[in-house]
């Protein structure tokens, strides 16, 4: 073999060796048996070549390339080379999610449905998480507004402070915290001591009247019924009995002559009496030495 054979087959390994070089320091391995796929995405948010890609926090493949549509902006295709032994069906998500201080992450959210798997070099439609400089940006606004009402607050608490009646007012609260602490004392005072005698006699009291019931249900009171319908029964009879002709009783109170002759009498004992005392020697006559005829 000649010189000139010579240089062109080491020409050719350097070459060779200078690719696959290039190819292993942006991550890639020539002999493995990786499945391609394209992610779309609207912004690859600064997203690097060898980046890794993490299927639910595991390393299953990096980014084997970003490709850039020039022709129709907005529309940036990453191909992504991964395990084969991860299938992806359709309803799987791919999102593009951003740290707290820069950098992108690839992350694959396997769909565990039945759907349709994905062919070896489809494009999936990737997802992109909002950054949360991003998020922070739109609280700005909300955090301006709570800034703005805390100075407020903390204005009006300095012109609060600066008031002159303020000591007045913190020692008349004082004096009623006082007079609240006193009161307080009292109360337990009374409930420690006064409550429980006045329980002590409201259930004393409860039990006497529970024997004083109990008592009144031992008492048989059917005799004093009976003795008092006995009574009330001779009552009504005497009075049917006064109320008919029987009797002095009932002559008198039905008989009208009866009433009349009764008047005239006492009327006519009353005269006698009125005359015996206007004329006494009429009726009674006494002598010492005898009686006198005239």
């Amino acid at each position: 073999m000649n010189k000139e054979y010579k240089i062109g087959i080491v020409g050719i390994v350097a070459l060779v060796a200078l690719f696959m070089g290039i190819r292993f320091l942006q991550g890639r391995n020539l002999f493995n048996t990786n499945h391609e796929y394209y992610v779309s995405f609207v912004n690859a948010k600064g997203l690097a070549l060898s980046s890794k890609v993490y299927a639910d926090g595991i390393d299953v493949g990096i980014v084997s390339d970003i490709l850039y549509d020039y022709e129709n902006p907005g529309n940036v295709l990453v191909e992504i080379s991964v395990d084969r032994r991860l299938v992806l069906r359709e309803g799987t998500r791919i999102q593009l999610d951003t740290g707290l201080m820069g950098g992108c992450t690839l992350n694959i959210y396997p769909s565990g449905g039945d759907g349709r798997v994905y062919h070896v070099r489809d494009t999936i439609i990737g997802n992109e998480q909002p950054a949360i400089i991003d998020k922070a940006a739109e609280v700005i606004p909300d955090v301006r507004q709570m800034i703005a009402k805390v100075d407020t607050l903390m204005t009006t608490l300095n012109r609060l402070a600066g008031n002159p009646d303020i000591p007045v007012v913190i020692d008349n609260v004082r004096d009623v915290t006082a007079d609240l602490r006193i009161t307080t004392r009292r109360l337990n005072t009374l409930l420690d001591s006064d409550v429980p005698r006045l329980l002590t006699t409201y259930r004393q009291l409860g039990e006497h009247t529970t024997a004083m019931v109990d008592h009144f249900k031992s008492i048989d009171i059917r005799p004093t019924i009976d003795s008092v319908n006995t009574t009330l029964s001779n009552v009504n009879g005497l009075m049917a009995r006064i109320q008919s002709n029987e009797g002095t009783i009932g002559a008198l109170i039905n008989d009208r002559s009866m009433y009349d002759n009764l008047n005239h009498t006492i009327q006519s004992a009353d005269s006698l009496v009125t005359d015996i005392k206007a004329h006494p020697k009429r009726y009674v006559h006494f002598s010492v030495f005898g009686r006198k005829d005239k």
